[in-house]
């Protein structure tokens, strides 16, 4: 196991930070295979003749595949091994995007639902294999991790609609393949997760329907469950719903750009040093603390404007970052031993879903009174959901490392 130390030996400290560049590489993958595709869509959908509910479903599929296959992979990577698992995703990713290249485009739904199967494989393993990589430091090897994979949501659109102007539809999906095998190749090379033939911690391979739900079920991981999904609800009015608001008061597109870059910047810059925070003082009191600021943060945006909105902007930002990384790391210290692929999946699962029905509930309250509605509604949710939890104790401080 490689900590991120400075009392670790300088070469197994170069072997820690290559296998997290492998395992972020990984992350990359899957955050810019979904953004390339789905940014460029409505060019695909005119030269097919498909209308916005295709769009919209070509879009969805990519999440739905990944809200159910995640927990499945973490469960395979427990009972078969990680290794095996993360390799078998990046393949599969892999053939689902050169697969476009040699079918009629009107089978892109089936592309991106294969797309989405590797994704939630590589996805799920390689995150598992951070915390299991490093038992101290984890909460900055996390921050690192999701810094470099939100990278791929910011990248992938400008990349995209480039590639898609000069070169064709066609080209996503070449890119998304050769993304693909280059986190492949140095994959190939991580250490193997347990020896040939050994048994699981559990002492039991079998794979049941029983064993495959009783992760949803777990006492100590249920609480973190709806933290997961409460600050991807606020994910989903920052970045869904924060354009419609700069709209609604004249922001031009350019201006509007400006101040989504500026929570998009927050959001994945202060990944590395909230993880950094909760390793030095507890993960618990990070996430709250996280939750806090961005619920504020959220319900207040709409009351203001100019630098004040970009100040509240940049304060959601940090604060759902800190939250999102941070619940990773605490997921990892809760699950039991031996199931800790398996709930790192069901948590990637609660953010799909959350990803998925956030900006729907805030869309129908903004349908119907507005989008300040959404936006104080979402964040008055938020603050009463990190008051239960506080008053519950459910989360206690000072959880020892697993």
């Amino acid at each position: 196991m490689m900590e991120l130390r400075s009392d670790t030996p300088p070469a197994s400290r170069l072997s820690g930070y290559r296998r997290l560049a492998t395992l972020a590489a990984c992350g990359f993958v899957t955050s810019f295979g979904a953004h390339i595709v789905a940014t460029n869509l409505p060019a695909y959908a005119e030269t097919v003749g498909a209308g916005a509910f295709v769009i919209g479903l070509l879009i969805a599929v990519y999440d739905f595949a990944e809200l159910f296959a995640k927990p499945a992979a973490g469960f395979i990577a427990d009972k078969r091994g990680m290794k095996p698992t993360l390799l078998a995703g990046l393949v599969v990713f892999i053939f689902g995007s050169l697969l476009f290249l040699v079918v009629s485009p009107k089978l892109l739904l089936l592309v991106r639902f294969v797309q989405g199967l590797g994704a939630a494989a590589l996805s799920t393993v390689s995150v598992t294999l951070v915390a299991k990589y490093f038992p101290a430091g984890r909460g900055k090897a996390f921050g690192i991790y999701n810094a470099v994979k939100g990278a791929g949501y910011v990248l992938a659109p400008a990349l995209g609609g480039f590639l898609a102007h000069d070169y064709g539809f066609p080209a996503l999906f070449a890119a998304s393949a050769g993304v693909g095998m280059l986190a492949l190749l140095p994959a190939l090379f991580l250490p193997r997760d347990r020896s040939r033939g050994e048994r699981p911690a559990d002492g039991d391979d079998d794979l049941t329907l029983q064993q495959f739900f009783a992760i949803f079920q777990e006492p100590r991981l249920l609480p973190v469950y709806a933290v997961i999904v409460v600050n991807m609800f606020l994910v989903g009015i920052l970045f869904g719903f924060l354009p419609v608001y700069l709209y609604s008061i004249g922001y031009t597109p350019l201006e509007s750009g400006i101040v989504v870059s500026l929570a998009t910047l927050s959001y994945l810059l202060v990944q590395p040093f909230a993880g950094h925070l909760a390793d030095k003082s507890d993960v618990e009191s990070t996430v709250f603390a996280g939750l806090l600021v961005a619920s504020v943060a959220i319900l207040a945006a709409t009351f203001t404007a100019g630098a004040a909105l970009m100040a509240v902007v940049v304060l959601a930002g940090l604060g759902i970052g800190a939250v999102g990384t941070n619940s990773d790391a605490l997921v990892s210290t809760l699950a039991a031993q031996g199931r800790l692929a398996s709930g790192m999946g069901a948590a990637q699962s609660f953010k799909e879903f959350g990803d998925m029905t956030g900006p729907l509930v805030v869309g129908a309250i903004t349908q119907f009174y507005g989008v300040r509605a959404g936006f104080v509604a979402g964040g008055a949710l938020a603050l009463i959901f990190l008051f239960v939890l506080v008053k519950s104790r459910t989360l206690k401080p000072g959880l020892p490392a697993r």
